[in-house]
């Protein structure tokens, strides 16, 4: 088997090599290679070519297989990088593509958030994060998710009623929380009582129902977050309050006691206001799309969110600004020598790697680290606070971005660099980070959920694979196996 693919060499800066204006791709005959995976009875005597053709001059893709072209059209939105659209591949062609981890798939159209990686760019429905972070609530960003505009005056006001008074958790599911055990980690305690919302409003069809969802779900999570958090301790939970934000009645139930008064100060409100806007929502993370899976297939919203905060969950999904805290504590306990652990993270035979540096989107600065960074400094200096592991953040940072090993990488701070210490700060322990994570993230989840449950070519998920496993074989009994 032989083969190449041609483009146009301005357009087409996916490719990985580049010869002579027309990009070349070697393939080996081996099925576990990156090889054009295709029936294994057509590698020998097969040839293919892939002819890209610039948008500017046409809107299509052409696929060669012995001789026989096969064209696709090109999908283009309105930023971004154009898709291929394979859905006829395999039925004409009997082959299918081959990409794990999905990171040149593009399994859906949205029109909810952008990220240009290059440019350090992230939008929410065409709003730069740092113009939100800066001027807008959660709640306000929440509606820009959800409904694709910022909300007037009347909007705003209507909405922040709706996510105020539906705090409240139905006093039976406070024996959920009595049957968990006090070692319980707070995601599996909120995924779990997320899904039995459902239990307790189950779809019915009305007419207003998804609209009645949404809010019940964005309000009556920080109350199961922050009952999570004292179920852990094994204090009294305390009750949501109608008088205050939602960052605030979020910290208000984290840390208020019924024995002593508790005061919300503005700075800790704000900061936690802001640390939610950056989490919104982040395109078709790992999360989302376990989200976008599993409402394809007609799953309720609460069953939906449920998988998407199993999905964070995983330490190299929500887990990571725990990993900066808790390196940044080793860091610290071993002397505060920062640079042995910036060499650590140098050497390839060293399994040390430095938390909280690059990005599997961005290729330069996060655009929300620098919003952290700079809140994080404020919040520390307002609360009177002198946090050893803030000044060995900065100083790995100034160290790591004079180092040519971390820039030429494209290896630069990313928003779980600096938000650990944020929340440290704040009060909030480690085992609550992911958590928080997801609270900030749900806006994104409910939003790409209603995008999918509206969008007409959508389809329940099912991909393809490539077996690698035995030909058909017959079956033995047990007394004739060796």
């Amino acid at each position: 088997m032989k083969g190449r693919i041609a483009g146009d060499a301005r357009w087409c800066t996916h490719a990985e090599v580049a010869i002579d204006h027309a990009f070349a791709i070697s393939f080996r005959h081996d099925i576990n290679d990156k090889v054009p995976v295709l029936p294994r009875a057509l590698y020998d005597s097969m040839t293919y070519e892939i002819a890209i053709r610039s948008p500017d001059t046409m809107s299509t893709a052409q696929l060669q297989i012995d001789h026989q072209a096969y064209e696709s059209e090109l999908v283009e939105g309105t930023a971004g990088n154009p898709g291929v659209d394979i859905r006829t591949l395999r039925a004409r062609t009997g082959a299918v593509t081959y990409d794990p981890g999905l990171a040149n798939t593009a399994a859906c159209r949205s029109a909810i958030t952008y990220i240009d990686g290059k440019n350090s760019e992230l939008l929410y429905r065409g709003y730069p994060i740092s113009q939100l972070a800066t001027n807008c609530t959660f709640p306000e960003v929440c509606y820009l998710l959800l409904y694709g505009e910022l909300p007037n005056r009347g909007q705003k006001q209507q909405f922040s009623v709706d996510l105020t008074y539906h705090t409240l958790l139905h006093e039976d599911m406070k024996k959920f929380f009595e049957g968990f055990p006090a070692s319980a980690h707070p995601m599996a305690i909120l995924s779990s009582m997320i899904s039995s919302l459902s239990a307790y409003y189950p779809e019915t069809g009305e007419r207003n129902e998804a609209e009645l969802n949404t809010r019940r779900l964005l309000a009556k999570a920080k109350t199961i977050a922050a009952f999570a958090y004292k179920k852990s301790l094994g204090q009294p939970f305390v009750y949501p309050r109608n008088d205050l934000s939602y960052a605030a009645n979020l910290l208000h139930m984290l840390f208020a006691v019924p024995s002593e008064p508790y005061e919300v100060l503005p700075v800790s409100e704000k900061a936690l206001d802001m640390l939610l806007i950056l989490h919104a929502d982040h395109e078709q993370n790992c999360s989302t799309s376990t989200v976008r899976a599993v409402a394809s297939s007609q799953a309720n919203l609460y069953a939906s969110i449920s998988a998407g905060v199993n999905a964070l969950w995983g330490p190299l999904h929500g887990g990571a600004n725990q990993a900066v805290v808790e390196m940044l504590e080793q860091i610290h306990a071993d002397g505060g020598h920062h640079q042995k652990y910036v060499d650590k993270a140098k050497d390839r035979d060293d399994p040390f790697r430095l938390m909280g540096f690059g990005h599997r989107v961005y290729k330069s600065y996060d655009p929300r680290a620098h919003i952290v960074k700079e809140t994080c400094d404020r919040l520390l200096d307002d609360l009177g606070i002198d946090d050893p592991l803030l000044e060995l953040a900065r100083k790995l940072e100034e160290t790591a971005l004079r180092d040519d090993f971390f820039t030429e990488r494209g290896l630069y701070p990313n928003v779980d660099f600096y938000s650990g210490v944020m929340y440290r700060a704040l009060g909030i322990p480690t085992v609550m980070f992911p958590l928080m994570f997801a609270l900030g993230r749900l806006p994104g989840w409910i939003s790409h959920f209603r995008e999918l449950r509206e969008d007409a070519e959508s389809r329940i998920w099912r991909p393809r694979q490539i077996y690698t496993g035995p030909h058909r074989r017959e079956f033995v009994p047990i007394e004739q196996r060796p």
